[in-house]
């Protein structure tokens, strides 16, 4: 049993859920007085369904401008534009509406706009890297909120990832305020996500609540929040896939996002998979929300030596007792219908020198608890999942 530890509260003020998000966007900004509310939002989200109008119309004259801009990855060049449309509005919150990218855009949006970053290459040196956790930025002015329409989770913890594609590299950008003051969850936003990014990035949000149930440093809080996560997401991806219209299913999924990142939201340090998964997609192209269906039971095997008794209580979650967890989480991922493996996202071999030299690079690497001292390790990680 883990004897000692510690938990970190974030810096927010709320998740709410049970309500529509128009009703609750409008009266957070009446709370924060918020007078010029910017919305980035998902496009498909602007283009083709009523929910941001609802959303607009529900500030009325406290309601900026839309953008629906942000591509897959939320690149450098997106969010300087953005950053630069958000000043000339004269924003006084953020108000992020869509899956993973735009609410990382939303994130980092207000630190560019306080340092007045309009450029890709002004974002150099504000990274996270191992010797740096958070990078150099003043508290910003502007705050945020995130309404998700994927269940990734990213919007529970105050980093950001940006693609520097340049580089083809996709870096962590963090600071305690880039937290959201507010989540709102709701699950009327998420019927129009597609099925895969719907249940991909459901197993995103395991990965989470699994690395944290693995880390070197969890805690007693976490470990209990992020197996309830677990099972909720178990139960409701596999009820969403039969019936996509339930929505008691859709929120139970929202609820397992939010406990699922409990670790995050402690920092508790995350481990592999996310290196390798933060790697994938910005150096070869996969869409996030495949990385964890394809990873996570390699990761598992790797780490097997390390984390046994993590382990045991991650395959019972999943349904499976007394099974190992790799196999646990590689049968779930068979039901939902996602890839397995790296040949299925178009990862081959010939690409795993570089995922294992740039991996090697991320802060997670080096907390992942079965250790790994050099790019050999990744490879012998992504062998298994070839």
């Amino acid at each position: 049993m883990q004897i000692a530890g510690s938990y970190q509260y974030p810096s927010m003020d709320f998740v709410i859920y049970g309500k529509p998000a128009a009703e609750a966007v409008r009266e957070e900004a009446e709370r924060l007085d918020a007078r010029r509310v910017y919305l980035i939002v998902s496009r498909t989200l602007n283009t083709k369904t009523d929910e941001i109008e609802k959303i607009r119309k529900g500030l009325g004259d406290r309601y900026a401008v839309t953008f629906d801009g942000i591509p897959q990855h939320t690149t450098r060049d997106a969010v300087v534009e953005t950053a630069r449309h958000a000043r000339e509005a004269g924003a006084d919150l953020i108000v992020a509406i869509g899956g993973g990218s735009v609410v990382d855009a939303a994130k980092i949006v207000p630190m560019c706009m306080e340092h007045e970053i309009f450029d890709a290459r002004g974002l150099d040196g504000y990274e996270t890297t191992p010797q740096r956790r958070f990078g150099q930025f003043r508290a910003p002015k502007v705050r945020m909120i995130a309404i998700p329409s994927t269940l990734s989770g990213g919007e529970y913890n105050s980093g950001a990832l940006v693609t520097d594609t340049s580089r083809k590299l996709k870096q962590i950008f963090n600071h305690p305020l880039m937290m959201p003051r507010t989540i709102i969850l709701d699950p009327a936003i998420t019927r129009y996500t597609p099925e895969k990014l719907w249940l991909g990035s459901g197993t995103r949000a395991m990965d989470h609540g699994i690395e944290a149930l693995c880390s070197i440093r969890p805690n007693a809080l976490v470990n209990a929040v992020c197996l309830q996560g677990l099972r909720y997401l178990h139960e409701g991806l596999l009820r969403t896939r039969e019936a996509p219209d339930d929505v008691q299913a859709r929120t139970n999924c929202q609820l397992g996002s939010w406990m699922s990142a409990f670790g995050l939201q402690a920092r508790v340090p995350m481990g592999a998979s996310h290196a390798i998964g933060h790697v994938l997609g910005g150096t070869c192209d996969v869409p996030h929300y495949f990385c964890t269906a394809v990873m996570m039971p390699s990761v598992l095997r790797y780490n097997r030596p390390a984390t046994g008794a993590a382990q045991q209580a991650i395959a019972t979650a999943l349904g499976a007792p007394g099974a190992e967890a790799s196999d646990a989480f590689a049968s779930f991922i068979a039901k939902l219908g996602l890839p397995r493996r790296l040949a299925e996202v178009g990862v081959s071999e010939d690409r795993f020198e570089v995922i294992g030299k740039n991996a090697m690079l991320s802060i997670f690497t080096r907390a992942n608890p079965q250790p790994i001292r050099e790019p050999r390790d990744i490879i012998e990680i992504l062998k298994l999942a070839a």
